[in-house]
């Protein structure tokens, strides 16, 4: 047994030593199919977040932008398809370890710490760091990150400007937030005095905001800090290889230039019309997604519930055991940790969709709320009814499904029903992994029209008519129960 372990030990080092002197990257170079794979399923998939013009942002429910053109010239250029997947910047990296998406083009610099873990192609542009400011404030900050020592900074999560607000602002309180728009909004409301941004962003935002401006923010960038590039899955040197010869094009023949000017029609588009009346169908989007996640989730979740409801009243150690480990696992953690493992984590095994996922994860988080609901409903039943029932005839499932439940239902039914009313409006958080319920529209429309408050007023009239219909559909049926009763 001793010389067993000793061989397995020697295995282990031998293992450990092999991969430390190569550093992964033989092992790499001999099965590094990135290239293929994007070659065989015909398609490749690029992940932005679209909220930062001119670079990425929407324009009537469609990604456009500079970066959506570099996408579809290396599309063209590898002969696939370019499919695009929208998600929250800092949830990017992510999406491209877990091969959620194939590539990253979203305004991202390549910066020293990034490329420990993910491999950049050639940098495709360069553009300077600015601040965005009130316009009333402009003369304040008129010399950039030395006017702002003690202030008040915003910048996006996750990026490179928040990485340059914290170390070059002196006694700076730096705001990260996941998106630009909500960054504006804190600088119009004056919670920020400022929000870091690329020159060509901040630029774009301060044209199409008389209330904004753009200012120099004279940082001090390194080498790795003066462009942006597109980022790849660690070992994807094929893929970011041939990536590279288009990007020398791109680069010899200056074609950011047209790319930019194509962004700028669409932003001009954005604001012909951007009254809320306009964007209707938006909404109406949002408002059906937001129905049907909720659905869909209510059923699986009651029926979850239902089951674990029982298991944990089962007299079975191990049933209790289980339901018990599961409800107090789903109650003490976060919806948006568990939407984010659904579709992130068990998306490494298994590709799920986004719609899919974010369903999952608000079904399984409402099954364990109800499994409590239901097991308290249950246990409000007094023992003599199931003992009388018993003494008839019946089974103990014949009890259960006619005796207890029914009475159950009719206990619970006003906690059941603020389950589903907050179901409603917790499904909000599958925005974070691109699904299209009414909080991922309402960025749509703040992005799309470069309004803040105005979206926001609308979706929270929009979540106040699901909810109090859904109250009154609800109270409509306590009322028959008790009737009844």
């Amino acid at each position: 047994m001793k010389k067993l372990t000793h061989v397995l030990l020697a295995l282990i080092i031998s293992i450990i030593t092999v991969v430390g002197l190569t550093g992964g990257h033989s092992v790499h170079a001999a099965t590094d199919t990135s290239l293929q794979k994007v070659e065989d399923k015909g398609y490749i998939v690029m992940g932005t977040s679209p909220d930062y013009p001119p670079y990425e942002f929407l324009s009537k429910n469609k990604v456009v932008g500079m970066d959506v053109e570099v996408g579809k010239r290396i599309a063209q250029d590898l002969g696939v398809k370019l499919k695009v997947k929208q998600m929250d910047f800092d949830q990017l990296l992510v999406a491209l370890e877990t091969g959620k998406v194939d590539m990253v083009i979203s305004g991202m610099s390549p910066t020293s710490e990034r490329a420990k873990h993910v491999d950049f192609s050639k940098v495709y542009y360069k553009g300077g760091q600015n601040i965005i400011v009130n316009k009333a404030d402009a003369k304040l900050y008129a010399k950039g990150k030395s006017s702002l020592t003690g202030k008040k900074v915003g910048a996006q999560t996750g990026s490179l400007q928040q990485t340059l607000a914290k170390k070059q602002i002196k006694n700076s309180q730096v705001t990260g937030l996941a998106k630009t728009t909500d960054l504006l909004l804190d600088l119009k409301s004056h919670k920020v005095d400022a929000v870091v941004l690329e020159k060509p962003v901040a630029d774009a935002y301060a044209a199409n905001d008389a209330s904004l401006t753009s200012i120099d923010g004279h940082f001090d960038l390194g080498s790795d800090m003066q462009g942006t590039a597109i980022g790849f899955a660690k070992g994807s040197d094929a893929l970011v290889n041939k990536v590279n010869k288009t990007i020398d094009k791109i680069n010899k023949g200056n074609l950011t230039d047209g790319y930019l000017k194509t962004a700028a029609t669409y932003m001009k588009t954005n604001t012909k019309n951007t009254s809320m009346l306009a964007y209707w169908k938006v909404f109406g989007k949002g408002v059906w997604y937001t129905i049907f996640i909720s659905l869909v989730a209510v059923v699986f979740g009651v029926l979850g519930g239902i089951i674990f409801a029982l298991m944990r009243l089962s007299k079975s150690k191990v049933l209790h055991g289980i339901a018990v480990a599961y409800i107090e696992f789903i109650r003490g953690t976060p919806l948006m940790i568990q939407v984010m493992f659904v579709y992130f984590g068990i998306g490494m095994v298994v590709s799920i969709p986004a719609l899919v996922s974010g369903i999952i994860a608000v079904a399984i988080n409402s099954s364990a709320y109800v499994a409590e609901i239901f097991r308290s409903g249950i246990n409000s039943i007094p023992v003599g009814q199931t003992e009388a029932a018993r003494s008839l005839g019946l089974s103990q499932r014949e009890t259960m499904q006619s005796v207890v439940l029914p009475q159950a239902l009719k206990n619970i039914w006003p906690a059941l029903g603020n389950e589903f009313v907050s179901l409603i409006k917790e499904s909000s958080i599958v925005s974070i992994i691109g699904v299209t319920d009414l909080i991922y529209q309402l960025k749509v429309v703040q992005t799309d029209t470069y309004k803040g408050v105005a979206p926001i007023a609308v979706a929270m009239v929009l979540y106040f008519i699901m909810t109090f219909t859904l109250s009154k559909i609800l109270n409509h049926f306590e009322g028959k129960m008790k009737h009844e009763g």
